[in-house]
């Protein structure tokens, strides 16, 4: 015979003891939502104080949250009883798909991630990079930006991008800029070199520390090639406009020397 009282008691000795699992479970979610908020505050106060990038420290933080927001989960469904190794296969099943689906995004992401942390370069360097050449002008967190010299804009997915060779043109602060001149080798050397260190000298973007140099780089039958090395300032060097003006006056100077160009 069905025995009500005894399945009264069934059902309050049940809601005593889930009712207190599930008590536990709300305090510790909400604590555990604290000090979520505490710790991921804290994080982040302390990347700015340690100037970790500004691009950088909201997605870390966002890392860290959902991090320990699993953790808390996965803490609270095992205090209500339940069977905490289904979730975590479910978790991790689900983890797999969204990581296959977007693994070229994930990529794009630890590439940038890696960027803004190890920074090879910066907002505002020019860089060579998988066959392009630009001035930085943002990095994101999927991409890094890119402005040609001749105002094309263009967008370098940062997974490639962190493993690829990078030159940065904006490293050091001065720059060696080689040019040469090929001309008739009966030119006596004195008289080819006296005219390049004339029109060197005009010219106040030209450093003389390192001092410029001028030499004979290549001889071939008739000819010889003359070889000019000077050093500007990394900001001068860039658009060639300081090449571009030394060949002008150093051919102009040969005009007036007589000495003719091959």
């Amino acid at each position: 015979m069905f025995n009500a009282e005894r399945f009264l008691t069934h059902i309050q000795d049940f809601a005593v003891l889930y009712g207190i699992k599930i008590l536990v479970a709300i305090i510790i979610l909400l604590v555990g939502l604290w000090l979520i908020r505490r710790i991921t505050d804290f994080t982040y106060r302390l990347m700015t104080r340690k100037n970790v990038d500004p691009s950088l420290r909201p997605f870390l933080k966002n890392i860290l949250n959902i991090v320990l927001l699993v953790m808390l989960i996965i803490v609270v469904i095992a205090q209500v009883g339940l069977e905490v190794t289904s979730f975590l296969a479910l978790l991790g099943s689900a983890g797999l798909a969204v990581g296959l689906a977007l693994q070229g995004s994930l990529s794009n992401f630890a590439g940038g991630v890696l960027i803004l942390a190890i920074k090879p370069f910066k907002v505002g360097d020019y860089i060579e990079a998988q066959g392009q050449k630009g001035t930085v002008a943002l990095i994101n967190i999927f991409n890094t930006v890119i402005t040609t010299e001749d105002h094309k804009t263009i967008y370098l997915p940062n997974g490639p991008l962190a493993s690829a060779v990078v030159v940065n043109y904006d490293v050091e602060n001065t720059r060696r800029l080689d040019v040469s001149y090929t001309i008739d080798a009966a030119v006596p050397l004195s008289r080819v070199r006296e005219v390049i260190q004339r029109v060197i000298a005009t010219d106040e973007r030209i450093l003389q520390n390192p001092e410029p140099s001028v030499g004979v780089e290549k001889l071939a039958a008739g000819t010889m090639t003359i070889s000019v090395k000077v050093w500007v300032q990394r900001g001068d060097y860039r658009f060639q406009q300081v090449s571009e003006s030394l060949n002008e006056k150093v051919k102009e100077a040969f005009e007036q020397e007589h000495i003719a160009l091959k």
